[in-house]
């Protein structure tokens, strides 16, 4: 008779410090390296412990005295205007191999959710395809593609890696820009290009203080964010923070962030070409924005629509939140936003 029969039971409990070793053990066997390639202590603490808007919420499984399950929701905040929402974005969900098929995810999510609510508003993810079913039959909802635009700078080696067609990915390009946590040491300069940001009133966006762009870029342990400026009488008129990565055969400059005051595209145009000419990549992404005026910057940067985009699902956790955060047009993100780290 199969574990799947048998099934031996399983115990949910919060994660302690304790754990730390065991949950990156699992975490190695169910998910691989992840994003940075590998998962040290040193990266597990920055990611759930040093954010800024608070510590994780992680739960373990147990079964015949082994760590077979983790479910962590990473805290998070969005604003509209002066309004502020409290989240949690679903991150690093492993079920150890042995125990798969016997029901611990969905376990842990149920758990997880009861707990979390009346604490935060809202649950968040971006799950490949495979696991989008699973999450919808949980209760999230299907928001959308958050729409991305490509610039192709080696077309040919771009299309033979989406194909998985091409040569062994040649060694990762050296990048000609400032790291993102010394642009960042400028601290009075870049709270004063924050404080002239757009914030918007109808939407959902995260809200960038420097605290916030210390740790998501200047801290991060082996992502190694880079940054450039555009300077105007030795101020800060923008910023733009990237990272070079390998991407399906190829090597891309995921644009993360675009600071730039409103009515500004000239400076968002000279930041996109300096993340352009920083590295010798085969493409650069960064996030699609809507409307005529800055879809007209993004094409003169040489950045077209990609096919596809990034798939947003929620789950609002209580009822009547404005705006809607299932509409896709109720949000204003980046690549920061979304990607998995």
């Amino acid at each position: 008779m199969g574990r799947a029969a048998t099934k031996p039971p399983v115990t949910i409990r919060p994660f302690v410090a304790a754990d730390e070793a065991r949950v990156l053990e699992l975490l190695g066997a169910s998910l691989g390296g992840g994003p940075a390639g590998r998962r040290p202590p040193e990266f597990f603490r920055w990611k759930h412990f040093a954010n800024p808007f608070g510590p994780s919420f992680m739960l373990v499984a147990e079964a015949e005295g082994r760590l077979i399950g983790l479910r962590a929701f990473m805290r998070w905040r969005f604003r509209a205007g002066t309004r502020s929402l409290q989240a949690v974005r679903a991150v690093d969900t492993a079920t150890h191999p042995d125990y798969q098929g016997m029901g611990v995810f969905s376990r842990l999510t149920r758990e997880a959710l009861e707990a979390l609510t009346g604490q935060v508003e809202l649950v968040f993810n971006t799950p490949n395809d495979a696991s989008r079913p699973g999450y919808l039959k949980l209760g999230w909802r299907d928001v959308g593609r958050v729409p991305v635009a490509v610039r192709a700078r080696r077309p040919l080696r771009l299309a033979l890696g989406l194909r998985g067609t091409g040569d062994r990915i040649a060694a990762r390009p050296a990048v000609q820009a400032e790291s993102a946590g010394r642009v960042l040491e400028r601290a009075d300069e870049v709270a004063r290009l924050l404080a002239r940001l757009h914030v918007p009133e109808d939407r959902l966006s995260t809200p960038r203080d420097l605290a916030y762009l210390r740790w998501r870029y200047g801290a991060a342990p082996l992502l190694d964010y880079a940054a450039v400026v555009e300077e105007e009488a030795g101020c800060l008129r923008g910023l733009a923070i990237f990272r070079v990565r390998p991407r399906q055969g190829s090597w891309e400059s995921t644009v993360a962030e675009v600071l730039v005051p409103p009515e500004d595209p000239g400076t968002v145009r000279r930041l996109l070409g300096r993340v352009t000419e920083a590295a010798r990549v085969d493409h650069l992404t960064l996030h699609r924005r809507g409307g005529p005026p800055a879809a007209a910057t993004m094409v003169r940067a040489g950045f077209l629509p990609a096919p596809g985009g990034i798939g947003f699902v929620v789950k609002p956790l209580r009822p009547a939140i404005w705006p809607d955060p299932t509409m896709l047009g109720s949000w204003a993100l980046t690549l920061g936003d979304l990607e998995v780290f």
